[in-house]
């Protein structure tokens, strides 16, 4: 939809072989199946799939809320696999910003303390000039005082998606974020994540259904059967519809092959 931001110095994610299996013997399930994956510092990326495909699995293995069963996975260049519990729940504070469809926060809070929570939990200093601009990016600055019962869908979902932003994490993962927004809310949303790419050179990984929404994406990966089957560098709409067809068909016809 957009141009991808220029030369990204880095990679902040890094897969190899990456697998999780859950369940034994005969009820086992391959979730994800030696996934390769690379996802360069500033690209937002968006992972799509037919429903089992594995891409809410690879997700969270991405952002150290799962673990694999083999294989590796680089946040910022830390391999997840080598940390403790202790050690994972820092680095997620430190490094990872989330999004929920569900927006998770914090009836109690106001949304000021919704957003900075990350940092308060993590004992680190907001940066003033860093949360006005992110705020003022996303239209809050009226709504700071009011707590999540007085806000609107799509506002709560803006200060989950300032929260996500307001520690500067190596990746902001969303996990339909859009899934539970009417249209308009939905756009404006997808917008900012679009504007902290370019803008801020903030690395997004986003799960979602909607070709739409991936849209705004600079490349999409498509999962089948835990494995990444196809990929799509500047995508539009229509063309992600017919590709996700493509692939549905696929899994259909080897289902019953």
């Amino acid at each position: 939809m957009t141009s991808s931001p220029s030369s990204p110095s880095s990679d902040a994610v890094v897969t190899r072989s990456a697998t999780r299996v859950y369940g034994v013997g005969d009820t086992a399930v391959l979730a994800l199946d030696a996934v390769d994956l690379t996802v360069p510092t500033g690209q937002f990326l968006a992972v799509m799939g037919p429903s089992g495909s594995g891409k809410s699995t690879l997700l969270h293995c991405l952002a150290g809320l799962d673990r694999l069963t083999s294989g590796s996975v680089e946040l910022g260049g830390t391999a997840l696999e080598d940390l403790g519990d202790k050690e994972l729940t820092h680095l997620r504070r430190r490094e990872v910003g989330f999004i929920f469809q569900s927006y998770n926060l914090v009836p109690t809070l106001d949304a000021r303390e919704n957003i900075t929570l990350p940092l308060d939990l993590a004992g680190r200093t907001v940066d003033g000039a860093w949360f006005d601009r992110i705020v003022a990016t996303l239209g809050l600055g009226d709504r700071l005082d009011h707590r999540p019962s007085q806000l609107s869908g799509g506002q709560q979902q803006r200060v989950a998606a300032a929260r996500a932003l307001v520690s500067r994490p190596t990746v902001v993962f969303a996990d339909e974020p859009t899934g539970a927004l009417d249209s308009t809310s939905g756009a404006e949303l997808l917008s900012f994540l679009r504007q902290a790419a370019d803008e801020f050179g903030q690395t997004i990984v986003m799960v979602t259904h909607d070709p739409a929404a991936a849209s705004y994406a600079d490349r999409i990966v498509f999962l089948a059967d835990g494995r990444i089957v196809s990929e799509m560098l500047d995508p539009d709409a229509d063309a992600v519809l017919d590709r996700m067809k493509s692939i549905e068909t696929d899994v259909v016809h080897t289902t019953e092959a």
